[in-house]
């Protein structure tokens, strides 16, 4: 059984994004958790609310179907980070010219499986 997580529209560079995804995929949930929280940059406090929002789901799932997991064992199975929308703002600079400012976002999905 495979569960998802999405978030669309995180205010986070998927450049950024990607380098966390790289620490959790393939750990177990409670490792992948603890990563999270000792790790200083703001997409790892995205993911950790994420991947508990997935266990959750996976909880759901499982009184839906009465099937018996143990969410000890559930691990994840698939983190990719994708390129959402860019907002694009104007920074004022000399002599009347102005600089563009875009600022990306992305669109995460974690797949849970035991």
């Amino acid at each position: 059984m495979q569960v998802t997580a999405t978030l669309r529209r995180a205010m986070v560079s998927p450049q950024k994004a990607r380098l966390i995804a790289d620490l959790i995929r393939g750990k177990g949930i409670n490792e992948a958790v603890s990563i999270l929280e000792f790790s200083p940059q703001k997409s790892a406090k995205i993911f950790k609310k994420l991947l508990l929002s997935a266990v959750a789901n996976a909880e759901d799932r499982m009184d839906q179907f009465d099937d018996y997991i143990n969410i000890d064992d559930l691990k994840v199975s698939t983190v990719f980070v994708n390129e959402g929308m860019r907002l694009k703002r104007i920074m004022p600079r000399a002599k009347g010219r102005a600089d563009r400012i875009v600022k990306r976002t992305s669109h995460v999905t974690i797949k849970v499986s035991v």
